[in-house]
């Protein structure tokens, strides 16, 4: 990857607002040719919606501005690995590149568990890359859950 540059600080900063408003803190964006077209997070407890996790949020409102059902070449951040739901719905969308932070052993569905992107059903495969930024992504994550057991 030449000439990176990340987006996940807006991720982070969605997964942030998540967590003020009571939900766990996962952020995402859908990026395309360097514009950010679409951030969410977390809102199943506010929207009392169970699949209203950041990336199908992210994914909903760019194809709703973009007026497409698939984002070829687009790219999601996120800052947790995504579940299977989630990947379901990024294999779905044609994204092209996700990129995420925090692995997720227990729900995780890309790199852990199913491992939905390896089915010999998955549409799409995007091009899937860990790791990024993955100390404060986890740690948004640990210490909610660490406050919420106090």
């Amino acid at each position: 990857m030449t000439n990176f540059i990340s987006f996940m600080p807006i991720a982070i900063d969605e997964a942030k607002k998540a967590e003020d408003r009571g939900e766990v803190p996962v952020g995402a964006l859908i990026e395309i040719d360097g514009k950010v077209i679409s951030s969410a997070g977390n809102r199943t407890r506010e929207l009392k919606d169970p699949t209203a996790h950041a990336e199908i949020l992210a994914i909903r409102n760019a194809c709703s501005i973009l007026g497409v059902e698939r984002l070829i070449g687009a790219n999601l951040y996120v800052t947790l690995e995504p579940c299977p739901m989630c990947a379901a719905a990024i294999s779905h969308a044609r994204i092209a590149n996700l990129y995420y932070g925090a692995s997720d052993i227990k729900s995780g569905g890309v790199n852990q568990g199913p491992c939905i992107f390896n089915h010999p059903q998955s549409h799409h495969k995007p091009e899937v890359y860990d790791g990024i930024s993955e100390t404060e992504c986890k740690k948004l994550l640990l210490d909610f859950f660490k406050q919420k057991r106090n």
